[in-house]
């Protein structure tokens, strides 16, 4: 009698795990999932690849794992570092990359600016394809470079990456004692935007170009939210309060997000889910300290070097990766906090060298429904969280 009570738990247990798995790719496939960054433009270039080719076990990304995953439309992450010379000829580049992978593919992908186009190749089966500019020293301080930007088809722009610009300070440097470390374009100066900076911000909000604001600091981000006429986006980012890394959002942000009706968008960087990730990975990187500064001779940005080395030492690096649930712990959070209608996906795939547990790429995204699903979120609100919220700002910045 106990083994058939058992056997019957065991049955009920299964039938359940199994609905729930249907009923996840139901939802999941049946929603408008928008990602609002992946850095594979830049990757794609460095390493001589193609987006529209199998590229896996190479990269996070490529355009058929994006039809694997269910992602109906991508953010292209237009970027260089503060390094660069000629940083808005670069992003030109990107840009034509990303247009000459849709050109080739018209049946799967199509360029896309609005709403409509989005919704367009979704019912089409194509990936709708956007862009946006990383990093606000692409415009070389030159108002007619954004406004060229957004006719070439940029829908936002991060006011700064890692270093500050002329005219908007970073999260680095603004919680940097040594202003320099963000970059050859970092200043001595007074945090928060400038006169110029303030116009910048006024153009984008009138042209219909989201202001992205993952990557600033606190200053430049309230000197935003004191003039931002339309709701803001902040592409990909966490919270601070469960990881304190300067390039996550405090609760008074995140409520400041919500009040102005714009958007925050999870990064899937482990470095931002889990607060005890940077002990582990300052271990790791300790352990090769003869290769590492071997690496930064040859590129002085950290970034490159800590991603030679993660991939020359995969199983060293698989021990360094939060669970996945620790991802959506943050997503919780901001729910909890303002509700559900303020929060998306903003992975950061092939911009960052650990992922969460179970995530390893495009393909991967049905997981984070079957997540939603287990932790109670109905099939609206996860339709919100797919793409549901960012539509929403995207039609009232007049897309």
């Amino acid at each position: 009698m106990f083994q058939g009570r058992l056997l019957l738990v065991i049955t009920g247990i299964l039938c359940t795990l199994c609905g729930n798995a249907q009923l996840g790719k139901k939802i999941h496939f049946k929603s408008i999932l928008i990602d609002t960054h992946n850095d594979i433009p830049t990757t794609a270039i460095d390493d001589g690849l193609s987006f529209d080719q199998s590229l896996k076990n190479k990269t996070h990304s490529d355009l058929e794992r994006m039809r694997e995953g269910g992602v109906d439309a991508q953010f292209f992450s237009i970027w260089c570092d503060g390094n660069k010379k000629n940083p808005n000829a670069w992003a030109w580049r990107e840009i034509d990359t990303v247009k000459a992978w849709a050109s080739r593919n018209p049946s799967r992908m199509l360029m896309a600016t609005s709403v409509k186009e989005i919704r367009k190749a979704s019912r089409r089966g194509q990936l709708a394809s956007l862009l946006g500019v990383e990093g606000g020293h692409m415009i070389e301080d030159d108002m007619s470079k954004l406004i060229e930007l957004h006719k070439g088809g940029v829908r936002y722009m991060t006011l700064t990456w890692n270093n500050s610009t002329s005219w908007a300070t970073s999260a680095l440097d603004e919680t940097s004692p040594n202003p320099s470390e963000g970059g050859a374009s970092a200043v001595q100066r007074k945090k928060g935007l400038t006169e110029f900076g303030k116009e910048v911000v006024k153009m984008m909000n009138q042209l219909g170009m989201l202001v992205d604001l993952s990557h600033v600091g606190e200053q430049t981000f309230w000197d935003v939210m004191k003039i931002a006429t339309k709701p803001v986006l902040v592409s990909h980012s966490c919270v601070h309060a469960l990881c304190p890394h300067r390039r996550n959002l405090k609760d008074e942000q995140i409520k400041a997000i919500a009040q102005n009706g714009g958007v925050i968008h999870l990064n899937f960087y482990s470095g931002f889910v889990d607060p005890a990730f940077e002990a582990r990975s300052d271990a790791f990187t300790a352990k090769h300290k003869i290769e590492m500064d071997s690496l930064l001779k040859l590129n002085p940005e950290p970034y490159f070097m800590q991603v030679y080395l993660f991939n020359k030492y995969p199983d060293e690096v698989k021990a360094l990766r939060p669970p996945m649930s620790m991802l959506l712990d943050h997503l919780d959070h901001i729910v909890k906090l303002v509700g559900v209608d303020y929060v998306g996906l903003g992975s950061d795939f092939d911009g960052v060298n650990s992922l969460p547990e179970g995530l390893n790429g495009v393909q991967d995204f049905p997981k984070i429904t079957d997540e939603l699903i287990k932790r109670g979120y109905s099939k609206k609100d996860i339709q919100k969280i797919l793409g549901g919220n960012f539509l929403r700002v995207f039609a009232a910045n007049g897309n």
